[in-house]
């Protein structure tokens, strides 16, 4: 599996970087993981946007789904024929409005996943877990059917312990890491430490700070989550068109 961050700010993109947007690809088969502010800049930069297979959506947050719609525009008036006539959105149908937008004439479909049972796409299987953040947002465990390996994505949440058995074992850990360790007060996003020491009991490979804040120094977040994970899980910041495969 190989993964390609397209984006990975939080709330607002900055210094020419994207929010959350991650390209997922295998045998042949690219998912959109988010699709946030700035991720189809991103991703005409790594790839034709036509030849995406599908779409899946954490959450209906603007920093996650910022360019959605710009991408039903680019699948509707583009003069290039796309790999999909019709692009497949996938997201949770919990909230309707969002989740009928999701469907645009002549360029996307939307089909709602039931986050009690495993959805099926391409060479992945990925599995849910409802997350703890104001607005319904879903974790997601995607595994590589050929392989077995795990990529575990925590989208937007607070620490729960949840979190740690539905990142068991994973190869790969993307965090939602939105605050530095000494952040007080309401916290609907995971801090350093609590990133890092979900990764330590969860026992994964590596862990990727992602979702990050757009001030402040991200080389203290990592020596912050690292500390809390221990030395034996490799901690690396995410960054625009950083590849990591598994």
């Amino acid at each position: 599996m190989k993964i390609t961050v397209l984006g990975f700010l939080g709330g607002y993109p900055a210094h020419s970087d994207a929010t959350s947007c991650y390209l997922l690809e295998s045998e042949g088969y690219s998912l959109l993981l988010d699709c946030g502010s700035g991720g189809l800049l991103a991703l005409e930069k790594v790839m034709d946007p036509l030849k995406l297979d599908s779409v899946i959506l954490s959450h209906y947050h603007a920093d996650h789904i910022a360019d959605v719609g710009v991408l039903q525009y680019y699948w509707q008036l583009h003069s290039k024929r796309p790999k999909e006539p019709v692009l497949p959105i996938y997201g949770h149908s919990m909230d309707t409005e969002q989740f009928a937008k999701l469907t645009w004439p002549n360029s996307s479909q939307g089909y709602a996943y039931d986050p009690q049972r495993t959805l099926e796409l391409g060479p992945f299987q990925i599995t849910f877990l409802k997350t703890e953040h104001p607005v319904t947002a879903f974790a997601m465990r995607i595994v590589e059917k050929k392989t077995n390996k795990v990529l575990v994505f925590t989208a937007d949440t607070r620490y729960f312990e949840g979190l740690i058995s539905f990142a068991q074992n994973a190869d790969l850990l993307l965090a939602d890491t939105n605050f530095f360790a000494d952040h007080t007060g309401t916290a609907w996003h995971l801090t350093a430490d609590e990133a890092g020491n979900v990764a330590a009991n969860a026992n994964v490979k590596k862990l990727l700070l992602t979702h990050l804040p757009a001030e402040g120094d991200l080389n203290l977040l990592k020596k912050q989550a690292q500390n809390s994970a221990g030395v034996g899980i490799q901690v690396e910041i995410a960054q625009s068109n950083l590849i990591m495969n598994i």
